[in-house]
């Protein structure tokens, strides 16, 4: 039986301990649970958004092949931040792994677990510069527009920098 693959977007990131070790301790586990990370971008440092009296963030965007329908995905990344030991003390706190589903395949969902494509992506450098690394054309399904456009139009000036 043929399987449907979806295309996901993911963006992980942290800013507490190791935080390149965070970020390859997700990969191999989202590799293990949820299909295959077929890019990766750098990894990009960023201060904190939000709550700015923290470490600042490690980022990498993620495409991912993966036959988990979206939230079947996103409870699937849920536990896998839980795994890693995140705990989630704060909004926008301090923490040891995020993981958000940015895109999934062309689709617009709003349910109480998950909204894709993420409501806040078009309004953060942080998130909008790796994915653009490794998808400048893709064309988001609200906007029309391409990922490399709306960072192009971003109006958040927090500096992304490349590390890796």
């Amino acid at each position: 039986m043929l399987q449907i693959m979806n295309t996901a977007y993911l963006l992980i990131g942290g800013n507490l301990q190791n935080r390149f070790a965070a970020l390859q301790h997700a990969c191999d586990l989202i590799q293990q649970s949820c299909g295959r990370i077929v890019k990766q971008s750098s990894i990009f440092e960023t201060a904190a958004w939000g709550v700015t009296d923290q470490p600042s963030f490690y980022n990498q965007a993620l495409e991912l092949q993966t036959p988990l329908e979206p939230i079947t995905l996103m409870q699937t990344l849920l536990n896998i931040e839980a795994q890693m030991g995140r705990k989630r003390l704060q909004k926008m706190g301090p923490r040891l792994i995020d993981i958000d589903i940015l895109l999934f395949n062309d689709l617009v969902l709003q349910t109480e677990l998950l909204t894709v494509p993420h409501p806040r992506l078009t309004e953060r450098r942080f998130a909008l510069t790796p994915l653009a690394q490794i998808a400048p054309n893709l064309i988001h399904p609200i906007t029309k527009t391409t990922i490399q456009q709306l960072l192009n139009a971003c109006a958040d000036m927090l500096d992304v920098n490349k590390i890796s």
